[in-house]
């Protein structure tokens, strides 16, 4: 049986490339099937905001790549509530469950394997 894999993204899309690597990870143990959530967390939060302009800062859009994570198996997807109210976020463009601090301790307890990026 598969390990689960959590990948827990704690960075901006635009302030290097952990963002960027946490969502390749994802997608290809999705594609091979692995049992995975993602959980957006501190300014990993901002990769899920709408329209972002990455073009501004000369980077690659990352909203192409969030949008194929259920394409790929990758449908755990999981937002800390107290990342998203610091950062004045009430809408994501991705649908995820948003956890408090007993549900993210709780989440991670759930998973064999975590990654944080």
């Amino acid at each position: 049986m598969s390990k689960s894999l959590l990948i827990i993204s704690r960075q901006a899309p635009w302030n290097g490339p952990g963002a960027r690597e946490a969502l390749d990870i994802a997608l290809a143990g999705g594609a091979f099937d692995l049992p995975i959530g993602m959980l957006f967390l501190d300014d990993g939060v901002l990769q899920l905001a709408g329209a972002q302009q990455s073009q501004a800062v000369q980077q690659k859009d990352l909203t192409a790549n969030l949008q194929a994570l259920p394409m790929f198996g990758v449908e755990s997807l999981y937002a800390c509530t107290q990342s998203l109210a610091l950062r004045g976020m009430r809408d994501t463009s991705l649908e995820v469950e948003r956890l408090d601090s007993d549900g993210l301790r709780a989440l991670i307890d759930r998973y064999d394997q975590v990654i944080t990026l």
